[in-house]
């Protein structure tokens, strides 16, 4: 579940809500549901918040569970109990509410009324014809919605956040839904908070609350018991919520609340947890409600001029209804829901995995992808290369103190931790033989460094700090050289810092290190990393991946421009883009950005490729940038630090192998940390937008150019151009030989660059193509009018045979056309289910006249002669439809 997005959602129906005419104390009441007796929550929050004056052993006896936490099978009958850790809107709904879910549609409505008004009025056949259209439509959408999510089920199970408990004693790794009432719960940086817990004890932890308050700043919690009297319960410091994320330190924590019971489970009951509609949500929108709208210009004038003309209102009556039927794009929910159900199913095989099916078309949309360098231009198998003092001298002491920090730390350890402790394996020579820990100081991204306190084998204690040189420099007053201990001169300065500039130049990632010997106490925190003694570096490289440039490249073949955002330095970030082809002759630094102007940020944004030393809020600033100009933006993340932008790109793209606040927050997972991988999945991703705008310019043109065939038809023949169970008839088979659109093949071009919703240009393809299926129309009227003389009531059966076959055949064939911009079946060929539904519904049209039910549906054998002249028709339909298109691809319209 995005977590963060579903926050976001709170905060708006907040605003929505608070912004009503209520009472002060009824807004109160809501927005805090701890102090009313009506909330959905009150009966485990005051349990909560009654915890936090309690003594640790206390809380556990509250709680049922003990020092070694829960037993497997007590936390087996607590899952039946208390039922699964998931909020309410994450459940999937059963297949009978998804089934009943399906009928509840604005175009599914409207055909169970006309079917209804049909049975009233006496026209049961019209009644039954639409009844079976309901059920095709509802039909085929549940079955393929149905095996496509399952699919894709399966799939988004292979990305699971977890946490970390303890059972009989032991740590182990549990789904979060598996989290149970009890559980004792190790937090550390990167981790999501699983429920609503009470802090046991804790050693630096600031938790991002942004998801329940909106704050961006961490709020620190610590485990000390504290009256809750007065205090809100997000204030209180010993409770952290389900929602919120870890930012830096550890913890030890017990489970209150799970599930619905939880606060943010409370909140997210009493809102709508619909996703914001993208660009692409309301282009369908409004294309749906402009068919509604051609249907309440159409039917009316239809229904009057019928009834006028012809001095029947009954049979005018029914046919306004099938001709509102007609313009019914009722397969647009299947075809779009299949479209992208399968599209998830497509982009996993190629190691992408959707997490939110809506994502599909902002991630072939997405013109700009703002990407971390690491892994993704690198191999991400970092390696220690140098362990050195300030001259450049190889130092035991430096690798040793740096062993000693990443060892005992225990927060989350990064691919530079392991690669030094990978280093001191291989190399022999380390040993934390009668090193004790003391205490640390976790890392986090204001201060960009971390330290250990070890007790040493004499007996001293020394705090050890390792981080960003330029961060350590601040905090040094001495450095070590040759065993001697130096005071740090200003003169001094260039010299110290020529070894790293050194290294960053030639790509390596480089780390200080520095101590400082301390007194004896318990704790120790940030105010002790001062006057220390700057030791060495610790020099890592991460080699730029031969297919770096390779995948560039492709992405920007494909119209896709890759923005690094990296919290590196300058140096080492010019020489990995340097490598890969990226321009590094303007690397922007996160101070370059502090205190312009978003108008300033937007310009620098466009035009620049790489920006280092970024926090996570320079880096959310520039993904804002880039949207205010118009672009969908995609972000590669999975760090802490990289929450934010996820959840502000348009779309966010995290790996398997992220942080959880980044696989929570991400719409889109890769199974491999690839720019190829991704590319493909983008390309996929522009395949299911393609078919679905497929669909939506066939149904488009075809009814815009059917209201002016009926309006003319209804005007000058003195009965009805078709029998309204002939429209129906003909509509139903139609959305028949539509049902492979969503499998349909795609030609390159239009994959090769990103495609936004473009209302503008769904309605240049209504206006230029429409008219001309009209104007064919016309020339089937005369052809029967005039040729086959069937210009009397006696002879409407006639004329409405040879308008039904010619309608059927000509908007069926015509998919092909439509289907591609290219030449059809010769340079562009349909997918061979989607060739065999086209090529069966035409031979069922012309088979009808001929069969046996041709008398229920009023038609009738057609003249020898019909047939040559509607292959002419046909034909010159098909040509001109094609020219009307290369031309208005040759304008760049569509």
């Amino acid at each position: 579940m995005n977590t963060t997005w579903l926050g976001q959602r709170v905060a708006q129906r907040l605003t929505q809500r608070l912004a009503q005419p209520r009472s002060r104390a009824a807004r109160l009441s809501w927005w805090m549901p701890h102090r009313t007796a009506s909330s959905t929550s009150a009966a485990v929050v005051p349990a909560l918040v009654g915890s936090c004056s309690a003594a640790r052993i206390d809380v556990l006896t509250q709680f049922g569970s003990s020092e070694s936490g829960l037993t497997e099978k007590e936390a087996a009958r607590r899952l039946v109990t208390d039922g699964p850790n998931e909020i309410a809107t994450q459940r999937e709904p059963n297949w009978l509410r998804r089934l009943l879910g399906m009928f509840w549609n604005p175009l599914v409505v409207l055909l169970a009324v006309l079917a209804l008004t049909s049975l009233a009025t006496g026209d049961r056949r019209a009644a039954i014809v639409m009844t079976s259209m309901i059920a095709l439509g509802v039909g085929l959408r549940f079955t393929q919605e149905t095996r496509a999510g399952a699919a894709a089920a399966k799939l988004r199970a292979m990305v699971r956040v977890t946490t970390t408990v303890m059972r009989d004693g032991v740590s182990r790794e549990v789904p979060l839904r598996d989290v149970v009432r009890g559980d004792l719960i190790l937090l550390s940086a990167g981790d999501m908070v699983p429920a609503d817990v009470r802090l046991l004890s804790g050693k630096d932890v600031f938790i991002n609350q942004a998801s329940l308050t909106g704050e961006s700043m961490p709020v620190e919690k610590s485990d000390a018991p504290i009256s809750p009297d007065g205090v809100p319960p997000l204030d209180l410091p010993n409770l952290c919520f389900l929602g919120t994320s870890v930012q830096s330190g550890t913890g030890l924590a017990i489970a209150a609340a799970t599930g619905s019971a939880t606060y943010f489970g409370s909140m997210a009951k009493s809102i709508t947890t619909a996703p914001v509609p993208t660009a692409f949500d309301r282009g369908i929108t409004r294309f749906t409600w402009l068919m509604i709208w051609f249907m309440a210009v159409m039917v009316p004038l239809v229904f009057v001029i019928n009834g006028v003309t012809k001095h029947d209102w009954h049979e005018a009556l029914f046919f306004a209804l099938a001709v509102a039927v007609g313009l019914t794009p009722e397969m647009l929910p299947m075809i779009v829901s299949v479209c992208l159900s399968r599209g998830a199913v497509a982009m996993a095989r190629e190691h992408v995995i959707v997490k939110r099916l809506d994502a599909i078309q902002n991630f072939g949309a997405m013109d700009v992808l703002c990407t971390d360098k690491t892994g993704t231009l690198t191999m991400d198998e970092v390696i220690l290369e140098m362990h050195c003092d300030v001259t450049g001298v190889e130092s035991r002491d430096v690798l040793l103190a740096a062993s000693l920090v990443s060892h005992f730390q225990t927060g989350l350890k990064n691919v530079l931790d392991r690669a030094i402790l990978a280093f001191g394996e291989r190399d022999g020579t380390v040993s934390f033989d009668g090193y004790r820990k003391v205490d640390e100081v976790p890392f986090d991204f204001s201060r960009k460094l971390m330290s250990v306190v070890v007790a040493r084998p004499d007996g001293g204690y020394r705090l050890i700090a390792k981080g960003a040189p330029e961060e350590i420099f601040r905090r040094c007053t001495h450095f070590s050289a040759d065993g001697d201990v130096v005071p740090i001169e200003p003169a001094f300065l260039p010299d110290l810092t020529e070894e790293y500039d050194r290294l960053s130049a030639d790509g390596f990632r480089v780390l200080a290190v520095a101590y400082r010997d301390v007194p004896s106490r318990d704790t120790y925190g940030k105010e002790d990393e001062v006057d220390l003694t700057l030791s060495g570096y610790v020099a890592f490289l991460d080699p730029p991946k031969e297919s770096a440039r390779p995948a560039l490249e492709a992405l920007r073949q494909a119209g896709v421009a890759v923005k690094i955002l990296t919290g590196d330095n300058e140096l080492v970030t010019r020489k990995i883009c340097g490598h890969v082809g990226l321009p590094v002759d303007a690397v922007v630094l996160g101070r370059d950005l502090d205190g312009i102007t978003d108008t300033a940020l937007a310009d620098l944004a466009d035009r620049s490729a790489v920006f280092a030393r970024l926090t996570p809020a320079h880096k959310q600033r520039i993904i804002q940038a880039l949207q205010a100009r118009g672009h969908v933006v995609g972000f590669l993340g999975d760090g802490i630090n990289d929450a934010a932008g996820l959840h502000a790109a348009d779309v966010g793209v995290s790996v398997d192998t992220a942080v959880d606040v980044a696989k929570a927050s991400a719409d889109i997972i890769l199974l491999e940390k690839s720019l190829l991988v991704l590319q493909a999945g983008v390309l996929e991703g522009r395949k299911v937008f393609a078919n679905i705008v497929k669909y939506v310019r066939m149904g488009a043109s075809s009814n815009f150019g059917n209201m002016f065939s009926v309006l003319g038809a209804s005007a000058l023949l003195p009965f009805v151009p078709m029998a309204p169970i002939q429209v129906l008839t003909n509509n139903l088979m139609y959305d028949f030989s539509q049902v492979p659109i969503p499998g349909d093949n795609v030609d390159e071009e239009q994959i090769a660059r990103p495609r936004p919703w473009d209302i503008k240009e769904i309605r240049r393809f209504i206006l230029f193509v429409g008219p001309i299926s009209s104007l064919f129309d016309y020339t089937t009227y005369a052809i029967m009018y005039f040729l086959f003389a069937a210009r009397t009531p006696a002879h409407a059966a006639l004329f409405q045979t040879g308008w039904f076959v010619e309608s059927l055949l000509s908007q069926t064939l015509i998919i092909h056309i439509i289907r591609t911009n290219r030449i059809p079946f010769l340079q562009s060929r349909a997918s061979w289910p989607l060739i065999a539904t086209t090529t069966v519904i035409m031979a069922i049209g012309i088979y009808l006249p001929l069969s046996p039910i041709a008398p229920a549906l009023g038609l009738v054998a057609l003249p020898g002669g019909y047939w040559p002249l509607l292959a002419g028709t046909l034909v010159a339909y098909l040509a001109l439809t094609q020219v009307v298109k290369g031309f208005l691809h040759a304008k760049g319209w569509i």
